[in-house]
């Protein structure tokens, strides 16, 4: 089995005015089977959210995933962190965390 890589793509992120959104966007790739679960969790233990793209097979045989999460500006500040989790089954999860204040503002 091959565990997805996992990156927080800080180049994804928009942060606009303080009464805005801020979009989160994680990817993973080369995974393998398809059938990994990848989601994004606010703060320290939060319920998994965020949207799943649907799985892309590469011509390598491997698959890839997205996840995106829209929060608004003051939720996401007061977040501290979101963390990408990609899931399979009963094995253990493989993460990356993102600090809000590795992001400008």
């Amino acid at each position: 089995m091959e565990i997805p890589h996992l990156r927080t793509d800080d180049d994804k992120i928009v942060n606009p005015e303080d009464q805005g959104d801020v979009v989160l966007v994680c990817l993973a790739n080369r995974g393998f089977p398809g059938d990994w679960k990848l989601g994004m969790r606010q703060g320290a233990g939060g319920a998994l959210q965020g949207s799943q793209s649907q799985e892309v097979l590469e011509k390598d045989g491997h698959y890839s995933w997205s996840s995106s999460l829209t929060l608004p500006a003051n939720q996401w500040r007061k977040a501290g962190s979101v963390t990408c989790e990609a899931t399979l089954k009963d094995q253990t999860p493989v993460t990356q965390t993102l600090e809000t204040e590795q992001c400008s503002q």
